[in-house]
């Protein structure tokens, strides 16, 4: 249960104690677990604000309580990467852009269109709101797992990801990402098509980062957690599949 408390450490705020662990090959296998403890403390909270103002408010709220209970951790990555893959320079320039800690506009708009999109989708759930709150998560953190194993890092000379690169990312530490696509069979018919939207989301932004600059960095895991996140919220409100 150490990496476990490790992982909670490392990508969000909550509260579990002080501990000097880090064994980054082992945390890595406990995101989606991770995620899912983010999607129940989301789904709960949601409950408990949808009763006081209603769900459209409870929805820029829940948008909120996701960026606080993070540090906007995977925010902050969305930013950085926007101005770097935006840019259209060249991949060391690229790569040297995300480095910077100033925010750019282009961080800023991306930043804007994806909590927007959040909100919306989130707005838009429907009698399995709920569930999808504690999924989404999960499945947000289930991508980094997929962009690990299928791209290279992108700063061999250190950086905050490169204890996450060390070998190749095998099957088994990715055990909990068909665990949870096991749990969204619990949306019934609506599952296949929440489960075909985050493959095709998964394999279009890595494939992406592929031919952009042939690899990833911490702030690009980053931002594919907030896309999927922000797309899977939106698909799961879709009129043909609540």
């Amino acid at each position: 249960m150490k990496n476990l408390r490790a992982a909670i450490q490392f990508i969000t705020i909550l509260p579990v104690g002080r501990s000097d662990h880090f064994d980054a090959m082992g945390m890595i296998r406990w995101f989606p677990v991770v995620g899912l403890l983010l999607g129940a403390g989301l789904a709960g909270f949601d409950q408990a604000v949808a009763r006081l103002w209603g769900t459209q408010t409870a929805a820029v709220l829940d948008v909120i309580f996701m960026a606080a209970v993070t540090g906007a951790f995977h925010l902050d990555g969305l930013a950085d990467t926007a101005d770097g893959l935006c840019s259209h320079r060249s991949k060391e320039q690229t790569l040297e852009i995300m480095k910077d800690s100033r925010i750019g506009a282009m961080g800023v708009v991306v930043l804007s269109a994806v909590l927007a999109l959040k909100w919306a989708g989130i707005s838009g759930l429907g009698p399995h709101r709920v569930l999808v709150l504690i999924l989404v998560p999960a499945y947000a953190r289930g991508a980094i797992l997929c962009a690990m194993r299928w791209l290279e890092y992108g700063r061999p000379e250190g950086g905050t990801g490169r204890p996450f690169f060390a070998r190749r990312l095998g099957w088994r530490e990715c055990w909990a990402l068909p665990a949870t696509m096991l749990l969204s069979t619990s949306l019934g018919p609506m599952a296949f098509g929440f489960n075909v939207g985050f493959v095709l989301l998964v394999g279009v932004v890595i494939a992406y980062y592929q031919r952009r600059l042939g690899c990833v960095t911490g702030d690009m895991l980053g931002a594919l957690t907030e896309m999927v996140e922000a797309g899977l919220f939106l698909i799961a409100s879709m009129g043909g599949l609540r």
